[in-house]
């Protein structure tokens, strides 16, 4: 069976007023449209469109309750939440939880009797939230997972410099941070040590977020860390004074090229700071943030959860299956992304391992299952039912489908 989907995007204050509407063809709404939900979380579920259903449910997550065997087949729950996420400025620093920390926060905070909706629930459901994210705009922006220690030891010299070079240099401001850059210790020990203490909210930490601030404004980056340092400028406009701003500079800086993905697992420390993307995530909405927001920060949790090691940057790269297939498989069971472009109306094939969600970004198709068949055209989007099997596409364009996974 295939269904007619839609939804209306939220109105994130750091989303673009144009970017959703343009993709998919349909009018601006005036407002921010950040992130358009296709999935059945509580949060958003995604409506079904007159028509398509005959059993007089509204939403995804209506009829999964109603009859969940036809709808998603033997798995619990719909696991995973595709999204078009258009980000105009920053998120919030944040990192997500192992599933086996999720399940024990979540029983901790319910047996603490906190509300599911308390500012200062860190942990909504008992779910992790691995991502992927796929740039759809030229570039896209973001910070995820910290760098090399050696890289910030780097920046911090970069600092330094520039302070003994201005009018009035302030080297005692930017001392603590280069001691702790530079400590006798193991690099998750340097990490750990920084991310702490700049979290303290202490005098120490706003007289360095303000200096990093202003030496970033009087001097015109360039090198190798001139994206970085672009960043921090970036982000005292938006966010003057947090210390997200020092923390933005232990992390590795990425612009992915359209098409490119990244992959953030439990404890990777990210951002997203600026572009169009498809996102696909386990269907959870725990998050521990860490900065760059006015919203609730568990100091000590975040700590609890954040991967305190240096990584290269994330990148997920895709495999071809099929002809006109790409695949974005991260090896965990929750969800794959599949990436189908035909041109000259070709077909290509690809087969789910369970219920999907498809949506066009460009062109038409003709979608064929083994039970029924559909059109979809630019903008649109369907729930696939597990029964339809193997699905053709025919057509000229792009759609983009989110399917469960399984272990690499």
């Amino acid at each position: 069976m295939f269904v007619g989907i839609t939804n209306t995007p939220r109105d994130y204050s750091w989303g673009s007023a144009t970017a959703i509407a343009e993709l998919l063809g349909t009018p601006a709404s005036g407002a921010p449209q950040a992130e358009l939900w296709l999935g059945a979380h509580p949060g958003s579920p995604a409506r079904i469109i007159d028509g398509s259903m005959k059993h007089g449910v509204d939403n995804l997550a209506e009829w999964i309750a109603d009859d969940r065997e036809t709808a998603i087949g033997e798995h619990a729950q719909l696991p995973f939440l595709l999204k078009i996420l258009a980000a105009d400025g920053p998120l919030s620093l944040q990192a997500h939880p192992t599933l086996e920390r999720a399940r024990q926060g979540f029983d901790a905070e319910n047996a603490a009797g906190i509300p599911l909706d308390a500012p200062n629930r860190n942990y909504k459901d008992p779910l992790h939230k691995p991502e992927v994210i796929v740039a759809l705009s030229e570039t896209f922006d973001a910070l995820c997972g910290f760098r090399p220690v050696a890289e910030i030891r780097d920046i911090v010299a970069l600092l330094e410099k520039w302070d003994t070079e201005s009018d009035a240099p302030a080297p005692a401001v930017l001392a603590p941070l280069a001691s702790r850059a530079l400590a006798d210790d193991d690099e998750g020990g340097i990490l750990r040590s920084l991310v702490e203490w700049l979290l303290g909210g202490s005098e120490e930490v706003a007289a360095l977020v303000s200096r990093v601030s202003a030496l970033a404004e009087e001097n015109e980056p360039a090198g190798e860390y001139a994206a970085s340092l672009r960043t921090v400028r970036d982000l005292a406009g938006e966010y003057p004074g947090d210390p997200g701003i020092v923390t933005s500079l232990l992390l590795n800086r990425v612009t992915l090229s359209a098409g490119e993905a990244l992959y953030l697992p439990a404890g990777n420390i990210h951002a997203y700071l600026k572009g169009l993307g498809v996102e696909l995530m386990a269907a959870s909405d725990n998050v521990l943030r860490g900065g760059l927001t006015p919203k609730y920060i568990d100091v000590p949790e975040l700590l609890s959860v954040l991967d305190f090691e240096s990584l290269p940057v994330p990148y997920l790269r895709p495999t071809f299956p099929s002809e006109g297939v790409e695949e974005f498989r991260p090896g965990v069971p929750d969800f794959v992304l599949a990436r189908i472009h035909t041109e000259l109306n070709e077909r290509a094939a690809y087969r789910p391992d369970g219920a999907a969600i498809a949506i066009c970004t460009s062109g038409s198709f003709e979608i064929h299952g083994e039970r029924s068949d559909t059109t979809l055209e630019r903008g649109q989007s369907v729930f696939i039912t597990p029964e339809e099997g193997a699905i053709t596409f025919t057509g000229v364009g792009t759609v983009f489908l989110a399917a469960p996974g399984a272990p690499a």
